[in-house]
């Protein structure tokens, strides 16, 4: 019975409370709530403290080698393509452009025409000429009648002083009169000539109106509009222009390399040149050593070199960077196969006894990869297995860094 009125007292509801207890439905939402504002800030602490910083690295490509350059290379330089026939053209004489034919990057052949300038005065100068010319052959013609009078006259004459017929005062002035209209005649063939050659110049300033192409080539630049004057000396300040475009005769480019003057004794004329173009990498170009220029830099310490490239190619223009390779001899006709590739030395470190490059991979990641090196290539070095053309490598690694690394490249 105690036990049964114990439990009695316990069902009994408390009237003196003073507030009724929160329900459940409450105290749950409070929990959730919780738990929520618990998962963010553990995001943010993940994201502040525990994401993993990048490595700040520098970075180079993995170039592919030919056969036979990895040895016989004596010398790496830099230079430039440039062509040996360059020429803005420009009228011989000044005047007003009426129409170009021209635009950049247009093949045009010898004696082509590019312009052609306003020719009112050049017309009007030639139509003088030649009313200059039918005038002085209008006067020709009449004392070439004069004459052939006076020689008949002369003539009757001579045969009537002979019969005493005439007197000798009268035949002696039909002679003089005809060697008169033979003098004049003289002077009005000479006229005649002057006024020819006048209308051959005439036809001259005609032509000096229209701008042909000097020599076949490739137009570069596309200097004058219709309506501008053009000069072949500066006028006018910044209102004329000296040309109407220039031509790169693509025949002619060559290499300028400057080679350091410590090192230039190692490049000889008729010398084989291997190039390489900053824009195709994996394309190697056969050329030869033209000249080495006689003089020196006196501020650089070089002197430059002249190299001729044995293909032509329309992917070679003018101002192109690119390095050389002046070989002890020749690379074989077969060297066309691959042979390894090149890399900085400063790319390849020693870790855990083997030799390693990192190869910086897509997802901004390295790559720890065992390679195989070969001959010392100046500044790079052969590397034959572990390593493909086109890949990214980190030069010289941070001894920190290690396989799976996040980086980034330091400009």
């Amino acid at each position: 019975m105690n036990a049964s009125a114990e439990l009695l007292k316990e069902l009994r509801i408390d009237r003196k409370a003073g507030s009724p207890p929160p329900s459940p439905s409450r105290r749950g939402r409070w929990i959730v709530l919780a738990i929520v504002l618990l998962i963010v800030l553990a995001g943010l602490a993940w994201l502040v403290l525990g994401r993993e910083r990048p490595i700040a690295v520098t970075t180079a490509p993995v170039v592919a080698i030919q056969q036979g350059g990895a040895s016989s290379s004596v010398l790496d330089a830099s230079g430039y393509v440039v062509a040996r026939r360059m020429a803005t053209v420009s009228a011989k004489i000044t005047g007003k452009v009426r129409e170009v034919m021209i635009e950049e990057g247009m093949r045009v052949e010898e004696g082509q025409v590019m312009a052609t300038l306003d020719p009112i005065d050049a017309n009007a100068q030639r139509s003088l000429s030649a009313s200059q010319l039918e005038a002085a052959r209008s006067q020709l013609a009449g004392l070439q009648a004069q004459v052939a009078q006076a020689d008949a006259e002369a003539g009757r004459l001579q045969a009537l002083v002979g019969q005493q017929l005439v007197s000798r005062s009268q035949y002696d002035l039909a002679i003089a009169q005809r060697d008169n209209l033979r003098a004049q005649l003289r002077t009005a063939q000479r006229n005649t000539t002057v006024a020819s050659d006048s209308l051959a110049i005439a036809d001259l300033g005609v032509d000096n109106n229209i701008v042909r192409a000097p020599f076949s080539g490739v137009v570069t630049a596309k200097a004058a509009q219709p309506g501008e004057i053009v000069s072949p000396l500066s006028a006018g300040g910044g209102f004329t222009r000296t040309g109407i475009g220039t031509i790169v005769d693509m025949d002619s480019l060559e290499i300028e390399v400057e080679v350091g003057e410590s090192f230039i004794g190692r490049v000889q004329p008729k010398m084989p040149v291997e190039a390489t173009l900053n824009a195709y990498p994996d394309w190697k170009i056969p050329a030869e050593v033209i000249a080495i220029i006689p003089t020196a830099d006196r501020g650089k310490a070089t002197v430059k070199v002249r190299v001729a490239l044995k293909t032509k190619d329309p992917r070679i223009v003018p101002e192109m960077g690119v390095r050389v390779s002046f070989l002890e001899s020749a690379p074989p006709a077969e060297a066309a196969k691959p042979q390894g590739v090149r890399v900085p030395a400063s790319a390849i470190v020693e870790r855990g006894q083997k030799t390693v490059a990192f190869v910086v991979k897509d997802d901004a990641r390295v790559e720890q990869r065992a390679i195989t090196v070969g001959t010392t290539l100046n500044n790079d070095r052969q590397v034959t297995q572990g390593l493909s053309a086109g890949e990214v490598v980190v030069t010289t690694p941070p001894a920190e860094l290690r396989d799976g690394n996040k980086v980034t490249e330091t400009p």
